[in-house]
C-alpha cells in the first residue's frame, strides 16, 4: 500500500498546538478532530469543515483549561460522539444526523482518575482506559459504567480488533492485555498477552497479529498468543525518533505507525505470512505525529501533528477504471472501493475473512458487483448497498451469473444452481439442474409480507424438461414435485410463493397450488403471461384476447378483452397498472382495474376492512362474487365475524348471515363483560364449530364448560337425536327417558318407522321393532331380527307375516333363509329357486332333495348365462350333463381349451360345427397346426387349405422368409392330398391375383412360383413397374433373356425419364453407347462422360468430351477441353471431320498458332468442293498463295499434266496429242491432282493471285498461258506470253518439238520413270 498526500485539513501553527485525538464515523461521512483548544472540528467526507463545538469541563469552576481531551470515538450509528477527558469524565454528545444540529450531552460517566484513551467498538458500549490502570466499560443505555479489568499501570493505548469484538490495552510498564466480548470461535486466550520493552504508545491489532512500538525505535509483531514473530529495529537510524501512535486499516492487513516527520507502512503478505515494510512517507517539518485516524472504507488516513496540523493521505494499492463508468480503488489486499463516476456513490467491497480480492467485475446492467478470492465469492448490489461473502472454491471462472432477481444472485456452475441472497453471508440454497434459463427458474425472497410469516423464501426450478420442483429455502426441504406431460418453457412463482404458473411447449398455461398440490389448465394457446407486481393478479394473452385473473383462487373466473396485437410488457407505477400491447408500428396500453388488484393486496396484507370497503363499491359480478367468497373464508379463519357476516349477506346466504349475526351479538356481549373481542367465548367458538359443521368440536366446547343443556339443545335443533341422547346418557341427565320418548314419538310423527324400529330393537322390544320394520316396508330387516331371536321363530304368526312380506317384496333369498330356519325345506327350495340363490338351493337339495340337484345345476347355468357369467356356467352345465350348453358357454367365455376337451368327448357328427369356430380362433392366433387339426376334425379340409394360403401371405409381411415358405409348402402339400394339380394351380393363381389386387406382391409371387408360373409373377412386376423384382425372376428362370430384358427396361425407363435406373439396365445389358446417347439427348454431358470413361473404349470418353465441348461452344468449350487435356486433339479432329467452324472457334480462343493449318485444310476442302473463290481466300489466310495459284493453273502447265498422265494414269491425255513435257515433273504427284491440273485453267485469276500474293509464280502462269496458246495454234500469242515471262528459249524448244511431235512424245515417254 502506498500513501499519497491529498490535502491539508488543518494548517499547522507556529508553536506547539497538539492534536490530541481524531476519529472517523462508521459511515465515513464525518471526521472529527480535537484541537489543543479542546474544540472539536467536524469535517465531511470530502474534507470540508462543516461544524464545530467546544467541549466542557467536568466542573465549570475549574475553567476550560483544566483538562485535556485524550480520547474520542463515534457511535456505530454515527450520531453520537464520546469524548474522554483528563478531568475524570467521559461525555457523550448527540451531534445529530444533519450538519448544524444542536450538540447535546446525552450521557456522562464520572471516573476516579483521568481518562487516557477511549474506544466505541459496539452499540451502547464505550471502552476507555484510566490513569490508575483500569479498563472500564460505559453503557450508554443505562448510563452506568463498570470495570472490565484492572492493572497497576497507566493505560497508554487502547485498540480493538477488526470486528470490534475484542480489545487490547497497552500499559506504561509495557504490559499488553487482551479482552474479548466475543472470541468468535477463535479460542484465543484473554488476559496478559505480552510485555513490550517500553510503553506501547503505538498499538495496533491487525487480522493476523498484534503490532506494538514505542520509544525504543523498534516495531515488534506479536503472534495471537503473544510470541514475537517479527521485529523491525530502527534504533541505529539516527533520523528516526520514537513511535507515538499507530492505526490499523479497516481490513486489518495494513498498519501505519507515526513518528517524527515520518509515517511507516507495514503490509501483511498472505503468501509469506509475514509483515512487509512499504516505502515510508516522509514529510519535512511535519514534526511529531500525535494522532492517526483511518477512514472506515480504508481509502483515507489522517494524521494529526504536534503543531496542530491535520494532513490527509490517500491509501491505495492500485486503482483501475472499469468501462469508463466506475473507479475501483484497492485500498488493501482484501478491500476495494467501487465508485460510480457519474453519480459519485461509493461502495466498499471487503472480504470478512481477510482473503485477497483478485478482480472486481460489475455486471447486470452495471448494478451488481462480483469478486473472487481464493476461498470465497463476494457479491454486492450497488443500488441497495447490500454485500455478501460466501464460501466458494475456485472453479476457473466458469460460473454463470444471473441477476434477473433483485434479491438474489443465481450462480450456475457444473450443473449446480446456487442462490446467494444479497446482504447474507450464507448460501441460500443449492440444487442440481441443467436448466438455467432465467425463465425456467423462479425465486421469491420475502417480496410481500404475510400474516404470521416472518421468512418466506421459495424456489421453483426444473429437475428435467418435464418436472418442476419447489423448494422451501427457509427450511431447506423440497415442498413438492410437479410432473407434466409436455416440455416446460416458462415458470414463475407468485410473490408469496404459494402458487406457481408454468407454460409448456403446447402453449398451455398451468396453475399449480403448492399448498393443496393441485394442478389445472387455465388457458390454451398462451403466448404471454405475467404476474402483476405487488399482487396475485395474472395477465396473459390467448391469441387475440387479453385474459386477466383478478382472483387467482377462482381461476375459472377470467376477464377477457379483444386485442389487435401482441403483449410486450407490463408496467405498474403511481397507482396504475398498464398492459403494453404492440399493434404493428403503434404501441397501445390497456389499463387494468386497480381496485380489483388492490383487493388482492389488501387480502394479503390482512386488512379485511379495506377489502370489504372496496368490494362494497363494486357491482355484483362473477369476479366480485369470487372475491366475496374468498373474503368470507379468510374472515372466518381470522375470526373477524362482522366482516364474515357482511360477506355472506352480500352473497345472499341469509342463513349464514343470520347465524353469524346472532354469534356477533353473543361476542359483543362477551366483549363488554370480559373484555377482548369476545371471539374466545365458548359460545362463539362452539357456534363457529357448528358453522363449520364440526359438531363434535362444538359438543366438546360445550361439555368443557359443563354446558350440557346447550350441547343437547344444539343436537335437538339439528334433529341429531342420537347424539343428543348419547350426551344426556353420558352426563346422567334426568331428562334422558323423556328425551327417548320424545325422540320415539318424533320418529313416528315424521314417519321414520325404520329408525323407530331400531330404537325399539335397542330397547329390547323385538315384536314392536318387527312391526315397525314391516310397517316401514323393510321385511328383510324384520327377518334378520326374527332369525337372530329363537323365541320369535316359534311365533308362527310373526313368521307368516314376515315371509308373506318378503315374497311380496320379491326378497326370495331372505324368505328361503327364513323357511329353512323354521324347518320348511320345500318352500325354502322354491324360494331359493325364484330368487336365483342357486348355491343355497343346491346345498339344500343335496341334503333334502338329491334328485333335483341336476335340474338345479342346469337352471343355475342358465341363470349365469343370462348374467353374462359364461365362464362360471360351464361347470354347472357339465354337472348337469348338458354338453352342448357347456360347449356353447365355453365358446362364449372364450375358454377354447376347455371347449376342445368337451368336444373331444362328444360325437364328431353332432359337434362338427363347433370345431370350425374354434379352428378359426386358433388360425387368428397363428397356431396353424392346432387349427388344421380342428378343421380336419370338423370335416372342413378346404377351409384348412384357405387358412394356410392366407397365413402364408400374411406371414410374408411379419415373419422371416423361411417361416413363410414353410406355411405355404404346408398348405400346398395339404392341397395335393385333397385336390388335382390343375385345381391346385387354379386355386393358387386365383389367390395370387387377389393378393396382387391387395398390393401384396411378394405373397403373390410366392404363390405363382409354387405352381411353377414364374412368367405370371414377371408380368405382375412389369405391370407394377417393380423392375428389380422382375429382373431377379428373369435372372432366375430365363437367364438367356436377361440381357434383352435389361435393354428393354432401359428403353422404357428412358422414355419415362428415370435415367439413373435406365443407366443401370443399359449397363447390365452391356450397351454403354445407349447410355451415353441417352444422357447426350437429355443434355446430361457429365453423366455421359462418366459412363463413357468407365465403360467405353480407350478413346470413347475423348469423343464424348469433344461432342460435349461442341455443344457448349465458346469459352466454355475451351475450358472443358483444357480441363480434360484434349484441346489440341479436338481441334485436329474437328478439322479432319470438316467441322471447320468449331475448329476456328477453338483455335481463335486458345491456340491461334494452329489457325494457318486449319485455313489450309479448309481451303483444300473448298477446292475439292469446287468453291474456288472461297478456297482462294483460305489459301491466302493460310499463307499459301502458291497453292491458290496452282488451284487455278498448275505450275507444270499442260505438258506437265500430260507427263503426269503418262506417269500415273495414261488414259487421261487428250486425243490431240499436242502436249509435250517441257518442265521437270515432280517425282510423286497424287492422282487426284491431275484433274485439277486439267480443269482449273483460269488464267486471269491465276495471274491476279500470283501478282498480288506470289510474284515468283507470275512467270509460271505466263508459261502456262503460252503452252495453252501453242495448243490452240496461237503461236504469236504464245510467243508474247513467253517473252513476258522472259523465257524465249521455251518458244524455240516448242517449235522443235512441234516439228517432230511424234518423236518427241515417244522420247518423253521413254524418259518417264515407271
Amino acid at each position: 500500500m502506498q500513501l499519497r498526500h491529498v490535502r491539508t485539513l488543518l494548517a499547522p501553527q507556529d508553536g506547539t498546538a497538539r492534536v490530541t485525538c481524531m476519529a472517523w464515523s462508521a459511515s465515513s461521512a464525518r471526521f472529527a478532530v480535537c484541537t489543543a483548544e479542546r474544540v472539536v472540528l467536524l469535517y465531511d467526507e470530502q474534507g470540508e469543515r462543516r461544524d464545530k463545538f467546544s467541549t466542557k469541563p467536568a466542573d465549570a469552576k475549574y475553567g476550560r483549561k483544566s483538562y485535556v481531551v485524550k480520547g474520542m470515538a463515534f457511535s456505530p450509528d454515527s450520531t453520537k460522539l464520546a469524548i474522554g477527558q483528563t478531568d475524570n469524565i467521559v461525555y457523550v454528545y448527540r451531534i445529530g444526523e444533519e450538519w448544524g444540529d444542536k450538540k447535546v450531552i446525552c450521557n456522562k460517566f464520572i471516573q476516579t482518575s483521568a481518562v487516557t484513551c477511549l474506544l466505541w467498538p459496539a452499540e451502547n458500549v464505550i471502552v476507555f482506559g484510566l490513569a490508575e490502570g483500569k479498563v472500564r466499560l460505559a453503557n450508554t443505555k443505562n448510563n452506568k459504567s463498570s470495570t472490565i479489568y484492572g492493572t497497576d499501570s497507566y493505560v497508554v493505548s487502547l485498540t480493538s480488533n477488526v470486528s470490534g469484538r475484542g480489545i487490547l490495552s497497552g500499559h506504561a510498564d509495557g504490559t499488553i492485555v487482551r479482552f474479548f466480548f466475543d472470541d468468535e470461535g477463535s479460542g484465543e486466550s484473554q488476559g496478559k498477552l505480552a510485555v513490550h520493552p517500553c510503553p506501547p504508545y503505538a498499538l495496533a491489532w491487525a487480522s493476523n497479529s498484534i503490532v506494538a512500538a514505542g520509544c525504543d525505535k523498534k516495531i515488534v509483531a506479536y503472534g495471537k498468543e503473544g510470541s514475537v514473530i517479527q521485529t523491525f529495529d530502527y534504533s541505529r537510524d539516527s533520523s528516526e525518533k520514537e513511535f507515538t501512535t499507530a492505526a490499523t486499516s479497516p481490513s486489518g492487513q495494513s498498519i501505519v505507525i507515526g513518528s517524527y516527520d515520518r509515517l511507516r507502512v507495514l503490509n501483511w503478505s498472505p503468501r509469506r505470512s509475514a509483515w512487509e515494510e512499504g516505502k515510508p512517507k516522509e514529510i519535512a517539518h511535519l514534526y511529531t505525529i500525535t494522532a492517526l485516524a483511518w477512514k472506515r472504507d480504508g481509502s483515507r488516513i489522517c494524521a494529526g501533528t504536534l503543531c496542530g496540523g491535520v494532513e490527509q493521505f490517500d491509501c491505495c494499492l492500485r486503482r483501475t477504471i472499469y468501462k469508463n463508468k466506475f473507479e475501483i480503488t484497492y485500498v488493501g489486499p482484501s478491500q476495494a472501493i467501487v465508485k460510480n463516476l457519474s453519480t459519485g456513490t461509493r461502495l466498499v467491497l471487503k472480504s470478512q475473512y481477510g482473503y485477497e480480492i483478485d478482480e472486481v467485475k460489475i455486471l447486470g446492467k452495471d448494478r451488481y458487483l462480483v469478486a473472487h478470492t481464493s476461498d470465497t465469492l463476494l457479491l454486492g448490489d450497488v443500488s441497495s448497498n447490500k454485500l455478501s461473502e460466501v464460501a466458494w472454491k475456485g472453479s476457473g471462472g466458469n460460473e454463470k451469473f444471473f441477476f434477473d432477481n433483485e434479491n438474489v444472485c443465481m450462480i450456475f456452475n457444473a450443473g449446480e444452481l446456487t442462490l446467494v441472497e444479497y446482504g447474507s453471508n450464507d448460501i441460500l440454497g443449492s440444487v442440481r439442474t441443467e436448466f438455467v434459463n432465467p425463465h425456467l427458474v423462479s425465486v421469491r425472497i420475502n417480496e410481500r409480507q404475510q400474516r404470521g410469516v416472518d421468512e418466506n423464501k421459495r424456489l421453483a426450478y426444473l429437475i428435467d424438461i418435464k418436472t418442476i420442483a419447489t423448494v422451501d429455502l427457509v427450511g431447506g426441504y423440497t415442498a413438492g414435485t410437479i410432473s407434466h406431460d409436455s416440455k416446460i418453457d416458462w415458470l414463475e412463482l407468485n410473490e408469496t410463493g404459494h402458487k406457481l404458473l408454468f407454460r409448456d411447449k403446447k402453449m398451455r398455461l398451468q396453475l399449480y397450488d403448492i399448498e393443496s398440490s393441485t394442478k389445472m389448465t387455465i388457458l390454451n394457446y398462451c403466448s404471454y403471461v405475467q404476474w402483476v407486481p405487488g399482487s396475485d393478479v395474472v395477465v396473459a394473452q390467448n391469441r387475440n384476447s387479453l385474459c386477466i385473473w383478478y382472483n387467482i383462487d377462482a381461476p375459472e373466473r377470467v376477464t377477457m378483452f379483444p386485442l389487435k396485437g401482441d403483449i410486450v410488457g407490463l408496467e405498474r407505477s403511481d397507482g396504475k397498472t398498464e398492459v403494453i400491447v404492440s399493434e404493428g408500428v403503434n404501441t397501445v396500453s390497456y389499463t387494468l382495474d386497480e381496485g380489483l388488484i388492490e383487493f388482492g393486496t389488501a387480502i394479503d396484507d390482512g386488512d379485511y376492512h379495506r377489502a370489504t370497503a372496496f368490494l362494497e363499491t363494486l357491482e355484483m359480478s362473477t369476479e366480485t362474487e369470487a372475491m366475496w367468497k374468498t373474503l368470507s373464508r379468510l374472515a372466518l379463519e381470522a375470526r373477524q365475524l362482522h366482516i364474515a357476516e357482511r360477506c355472506f349477506a352480500a352473497l345472499g346466504n341469509m342463513a349464514k348471515a343470520r347465524f353469524l349475526h346472532e354469534t356477533n351479538v353473543i361476542a359483543d356481549q362477551a366483549a363488554q363483560e370480559h373484555g377482548g373481542d369476545g371471539t374466545d367465548h365458548y359460545l362463539v367458538r362452539a357456534r363457529l364449530a357448528m358453522l363449520d359443521k364440526n359438531y363434535k368440536l362444538a359438543e366438546m366446547i360445550f361439555l368443557e364448560q359443563n354446558a350440557t343443556e346447550e350441547a343437547m339443545d344444539m343436537y335437538q335443533e339439528l334433529h341429531m337425536w342420537d347424539e343428543c341422547i348419547v350426551v344426556a346418557k353420558a352426563k346422567g341427565h334426568p331428562m334422558l327417558e323423556k328425551l327417548r320418548r320424545g325422540y320415539y314419538q318424533w320418529l313416528l310423527d315424521t314417519q321414520q318407522e325404520e329408525k323407530a324400529g331400531e330404537v325399539q330393537e335397542g330397547q329390547g322390544d323385538y315384536l314392536a321393532a318387527i312391526n315397525l320394520y314391516l310397517q316401514a316396508g323393510l321385511p328383510a330387516k324384520a327377518a334378520r331380527l326374527a332369525m337372530d331371536r329363537d323365541e320369535l321363530l316359534t311365533n308362527t304368526d310373526v313368521i307368516d307375516r314376515i315371509s308373506t312380506a318378503l315374497i311380496r317384496g320379491e326378497l326370495y333369498e331372505q324368505a328361503g333363509d327364513l323357511f329353512e330356519r323354521v324347518g320348511n325345506p320345500r318352500k325354502a327350495l322354491e324360494c331359493y329357486g325364484k330368487g336365483s340363490a342357486f348355491l343355497k338351493a343346491v346345498e339344500l337339495a343335496r341334503l333334502a332333495f338329491p334328485a333335483e340337484v341336476v335340474k338345479l345345476e342346469e337352471a343355475w347355468g342358465d341363470h349365469l348365462v343370462q348374467q353374462k357369467q359364461l365362464d362360471a356356467a360351464i361347470n354347472h352345465y357339465i354337472e348337469a350333463r348338458c354338453s352342448i350348453k357347456a360347449i356353447e358357454a365355453a365358446l362364449g367365455a372364450r375358454q377354447w381349451k376347455k371347449a376342445i376337451y368337451i368336444l373331444d368327448l362328444q360325437d364328431k357328427q353332432t359337434v362338427a360345427k363347433y370345431y370350425l369356430k374354434i379352428a378359426q380362433h386358433y388360425a387368428a392366433l397363428q397356431e396353424y397346426q392346432v387349427a388344421e387339426e380342428l378343421y380336419i376334425k370338423g370335416g372342413q379340409t378346404r377351409d384348412a387349405i384357405d387358412m394356410y394360403t392366407q397365413a402364408g401371405l400374411w406371414e410374408q409381411a411379419h415373419k422371416v422368409e423361411s417361416e413363410a415358405k414353410a406355411s405355404v409348402n404346408l398348405s400346398h402339400l395339404l392341397a395335393l392330398k385333397c385336390m388335382s394339380q390343375e385345381e391346385v394351380s387354379v386355386l393358387y393363381i386365383t389367390q395370387a391375383q387377389e393378393m396382387e389386387r391387395q398390393g401384396k406382391y411378394k405373397e403373390a409371387e410366392r404363390l405363382y412360383i409354387t405352381v411353377n408360373e414364374p412368367d405370371l409373377a414377371i408380368t405382375m412386376y412389369k405391370k407394377c413397374k417393380m423392375y428389380d423384382e422382375m429382373v431377379c425372376l428373369v435372372a432366375k428362370y430365363h437367364k438367356d433373356l436377361l440381357g434383352d430384358t435389361h435393354l428393354h427396361l432401359g428403353k422404357e425407363l428412358e422414355a419415362e425419364g428415370r435415367l439413373q435406373e435406365a443407366e443401370y439396365h443399359y449397363l447390365e445389358a452391356r450397351d454403354w453407347k445407349s447410355t451415353v446417347n441417352m444422357y447426350r439427348v437429355n443434355d446430361m454431358w457429365e453423366e455421359a462422360y462418366r459412363v463413357a470413361k468407365a465403360h467405353g473404349g480407350a478413346n470413347s470418353h475423348k469423343h464424348v468430351a469433344y461432342l460435349w465441348a461442341k455443344s457448349l461452344g465458346g469459352e466454355a468449350a475451351v475450358k472443358l477441353l483444357s480441363k480434360f487435356g484434349l484441346l489440341e486433339m479436338a481441334i485436329d479432329h474437328a478439322t479432319d471431320t470438316g467441322a471447320f467452324e468449331f475448329a476456328f472457334e477453338l483455335a481463335h480462343l486458345s491456340m491461334k498458332q494452329k489457325m494457318p493449318d486449319i485455313h489450309l485444310k479448309y481451303a483444300m476442302f473448298l477446292e475439292d468442293e469446287g468453291k474456288f473463290e472461297e478456297a482462294e481466300g483460305e489459301f491466302i489466310k493460310a499463307g499459301k498463295p502458291k497453292e491458290a495459284v496452282l488451284m487455278y493453273v498448275p505450275s507444270t502447265s499442260w505438258p506437265a499434266a500430260s507427263a503426269l498422265s503418262l506417269q500415273c494414269q495414261p488414259g487421261c491425255l487428250s486425243s490431240s496429242g499436242l502436249l509435250l513435257v517441257i518442265l521437270v515433273v515432280p517425282s510423286r504427284v497424287p492422282v487426284n491432282l491431275i484433274p485439277r491440273f486439267v480443269h482449273n485453267q483460269n488464267w486471269d485469276a491465276a495471274q491476279r493471285v500470283a501478282e498480288a500474293h506470289d510474284p515468283d509464280s507470275v512467270a509460271d502462269v505466263l508459261v502456262g498461258q503460252a503452252q495453252f496458246a501453242f495448243e490452240q495454234r496461237e503461236f504469236q500469242k504464245a510467243e508474247a506470253f513467253l517473252l513476258r515471262a522472259q523465257r524465249p528459249e521455251l518458244a524455240i524448244k516448242y517449235y522443235k518439238v512441234s516439228e517432230s511431235e511424234a518423236a518427241s512424245l515417244s522420247s518423253s515417254l521413254d524418259k518417264i520413270p515407271v
